[in-house]
């Protein structure tokens, strides 16, 4: 499906990943960041996964919280009033594809690479969680731009 037009903010996006512990947590809580209450902003898995400590620490480092993060599942939405759903993994669009099959709701397909695939140091996998940080929030802002709406808290 063809997202949105790019000049236009959604007024609410869910992010879509396999087990919403890494990519679809941190997508959304730099899209909160980025655009404050002028997006309605959640996110969701394929699976339920556990709490991240290194996606909790990559957020950390630019000054982002993610520890109250419960991962969830497609199954687990109570609300399905979004103009648009971005997944970032082949299941999480199959997922989503289900999702919004009757539903007026755009669907976005952002393969994400996933940092917790990496083997090596604490350093080289938190660079794994880094690279997919930064890359998440460049083509956010490419999609979306980058000003905050006026009624926007930090």
């Amino acid at each position: 499906m063809s997202g949105p037009k790019r000049d236009v903010l959604p007024n609410a996006v869910l992010f879509a990943c396999n087990m919403n512990a890494v990519r679809s947590p941190i997508a959304a809580a730099l899209m909160r960041h980025l655009f404050g209450r002028g997006v309605y902003v959640d996110s969701v898995g394929v699976k339920r996964g556990e709490p991240d400590p290194f996606a909790i620490q990559v957020l950390a480092e630019i000054g982002l919280e993610m520890q109250d993060h419960e991962p969830k599942t497609f199954a687990d939405l109570v609300d399905t009033n979004f103009d648009l759903v971005i997944s970032l993994t082949p299941e999480a669009h199959h997922n989503a594809v289900d999702l919004t099959r009757h539903m007026a709701i755009d669907v976005e397909y952002w393969p994400t690479q996933d940092p917790t695939a990496f083997d090596g140091s604490r350093t080289q996998r938190l660079d794994a969680y880094r690279a997919v940080r930064d890359d998440l929030m460049t083509r956010l802002k490419a999609r979306f731009g980058t000003a905050r709406p006026p009624d926007s808290e930090s």
